[in-house]
């Protein structure tokens, strides 16, 4: 019914996927109005490229895609306008080790706080750590979405990582 731009059709996978698409656009952009653009975009995007779905995964993992794409698109455009957070020198550490240094019941916190954590990233880190711990692409793939090195998104997401847990262990004082 979809591919045939049936409305009722439309609305009724739109209410029984956009929480999950809205809350996977704000993980990336970080702010409300952002987040609420590029799902919608993401929406329109894949009702118009309704005929392109071939059923080979889950309708929801294909939205998805389009929402991640949508919403780092929006990411990039956002980043271009402001100064470069992280330059060349941010590239140093391939460590993937999480814990770093903090004990176990530091990072027994529940996900709600991380997920709130993780929002007060700065935006570069907060885009790695989201697609990495919430989204679970490995570094290679965020480097092709994101457009950087291998080695720059290990260094962001460890650098991100290192400041998510200052902020979970601020949250606890």
């Amino acid at each position: 019914m979809c591919r045939k731009g049936d409305r009722n059709a439309q609305m009724e996978l739109y209410y029984r996927y956009y929480k999950a698409m809205y809350n996977t656009s704000l993980r990336i952009l970080g702010r409300i109005e952002d987040a609420e653009d590029a799902m919608q975009e993401g929406f329109i995007k894949a009702f118009r490229r309704i005929h392109e779905f071939e059923g080979r995964s889950g309708f929801g993992h294909w939205l998805k895609t389009i929402v991640i794409n949508t919403s780092i698109d929006r990411f990039r455009k956002r980043r271009r306008l402001m100064e470069a957070e992280l330059s060349e020198e941010n590239i140093v550490e391939e460590g993937d080790d999480w814990h770093d240094g903090a004990d176990e019941e530091d990072l027994a916190i529940q996900a709600e706080q991380i997920r709130k954590a993780i929002l007060q990233l700065p935006e570069g880190y907060r885009v790695v750590v989201s697609l990495h711990l919430l989204e679970g692409y490995d570094h290679e793939e965020i480097g092709q979405i994101l457009g950087i090195s291998n080695s720059t998104a290990r260094s962001q997401f460890a650098r991100g990582r290192k400041k998510l847990i200052e902020i979970l262990k601020r949250q606890r004082k």
